[in-house]
């Protein structure tokens, strides 16, 4: 089996898992907000009033995510009381926080060491 054979058959696992790799903003401070368990609307205004309303996000986009992070073990429901679903992150979830968390303070300091040199 070739390496194309392989992306046929596993091609959206490997894509969920690239993706994963870098997260969008939304994500970001969705699982940032899940340090500390939260239900689906408090992690909406939680993320609104981190971001001081630069990033919203949507019912429609949070529950896909905390689906798909469920799935992936990110996060956990830890409780549910009159339909509200409680999450927080798992170890793999904090480990994926703390990697992305790394990955942009790289991008500031290599972004900081090009641009403060030009801009003086």
């Amino acid at each position: 089996m070739d390496i194309s054979t392989i992306d046929i058959l596993f091609g959206d696992d490997i894509m969920a898992k690239e993706q994963l790799k870098t997260l969008t903003e939304p994500m970001y401070y969705i699982l940032l907000t899940l340090s500390e368990p939260q239900h689906g609307y408090g992690i909406m205004q939680e993320v609104e009033r981190r971001t001081e309303g630069r990033v919203k996000i949507g019912a429609g986009t949070l529950y896909n995510l905390l689906s798909r992070f469920e799935e992936e073990n990110i996060i956990v429901q830890i409780s549910e009381e009159n339909r509200r679903k409680t999450y927080t992150l798992t170890d793999k979830g904090l480990n994926i926080l703390m990697d992305e968390y790394q990955r942009l303070k790289q991008l500031v300091s290599d972004g900081s060491d090009f641009l403060e040199g030009r801009v003086r």
